[in-house]
């Protein structure tokens, strides 16, 4: 096997130089006419952009060509389907899940299954490499430090070639965040320009105000916010639910995963008030698309949909997936004393 790998397992060490740069939001001024049932910062309007191209990122966001796009989608399929603009917004948010995500995430679930398949070999590889190291650092006098570096850069070289082989590189299975997260926001804002601006009418009516009557049940306007916080409330423990699955189906986190699990608890907490302070088309898509995001989490841990997908069966499958998660749940949170 080491043979098949190359043979030449130590190499000279790279100066390797790591960075990373976190990205930092803030809130922009807009403009625009303020609504009562709205707060101001979130009711400018795409014209709030200025001639002179002088306005803030998120004007330049509000106005850019994927939003634009989003909004396209969206009327398009209103005037298509002719349904209440609340239907249209579940719809669309149904059909993107289903048409965009869901195929993405299968094939992330393909990559992992993979790379986790890859591991006792790549364990095998790690002890054989480990004791050509201690080898060759007793011939030449390396410090530990030295011996350490090499194991890494060539452990990192043989782990590439592995990735390669097999095409499973787990970089490829980032693509569903690449392509989830732009698109969540691109629809956000662009639902946020129908619901806040007048640019576009149909039938003499602008959708600003065909959203004000297009909701249903206790958010009959689509403009406003939720006051019941139902809404809110209900992407909260939707998006809780995604991160307990994730949880309670991981054995032995390491302390990165762990941390990574507590920020994004917060995150789906801080989801509640943020929901609340935007109009209740919005806060519908979100839920929409927090809904089909769990659909699709359960759908994906069925056995014959993996098959149908050609996901590689590894170690940690089990014929009783809905099962086991019933009883992981009922062990951490209802018999838990």
């Amino acid at each position: 096997m080491l043979c098949r790998l190359g043979g030449r397992w130590l190499r000279p060490l790279p100066v390797l130089q790591l960075g990373a740069q976190d990205p930092q939001f803030a809130r922009a001024p807009t403009g625009g006419a303020e609504r009562s049932a709205v707060p101001v910062w979130a009711v400018a309007s795409v014209s709030a952009v200025s001639t002179s191209g002088t306005g803030g990122w998120y004007e330049a966001l509000a106005a850019s060509a994927p939003v634009q796009g989003a909004e396209e989608l969206l009327l398009g399929a209103h005037s298509a389907t002719g349904l209440p603009w609340w239907s249209t917004v579940v719809l669309t948010t149904v059909a993107l899940r289903s048409a965009v995500t869901l195929p993405l995430a299968a094939y992330q679930h393909y990559i992992l299954a993979k790379v986790e398949n890859l591991q006792p070999e790549i364990k095998n590889i790690a002890r054989h490499l480990n004791q050509e190291v201690a080898v060759r650092a007793n011939q030449l006098g390396w410090s530990k430090r030295v011996a350490r570096l090499t194991y890494l850069k060539n452990m990192r070289r043989l782990v590439s070639e592995l990735y390669v082989r097999d095409n499973c590189h787990p970089f490829k299975a980032t693509v569903l965040v690449w392509i989830q997260i732009p698109m969540w926001i691109f629809m956000s804002v662009a639902l946020r320009n129908l619901s806040t601006g007048a640019a576009h009418a149909e039938a003499g009516f602008s959708v600003q105000e065909q959203l004000a009557t297009g909701g249903v049940l206790w958010f009959p306007d689509l403009t406003a916010l939720d006051s019941t916080w139902i809404l809110p409330v209900s992407v909260g423990v939707i998006n809780l639910l995604i991160v307990e699955i994730f949880a309670v189906q991981k054995i032995g986190m390491s302390r990165f995963q762990m941390y990574a699990t507590y920020f994004v608890r917060a995150v789906s907490v801080l989801m509640i008030p943020v929901a609340a302070t935007v109009p209740s088309s919005i806060v519908l898509y979100w839920l929409c698309s927090s809904f089909m995001g769990l659909s699709q989490n359960l759908l994906l841990r069925s056995p014959r949909f993996r098959q149908l997908c050609r996901i590689p069966v590894t170690k940690g499958d089990s014929d009783t997936p809905y099962k086991d998660l019933f009883a992981a749940f009922y062990a951490k949170f209802i018999s838990r004393k």
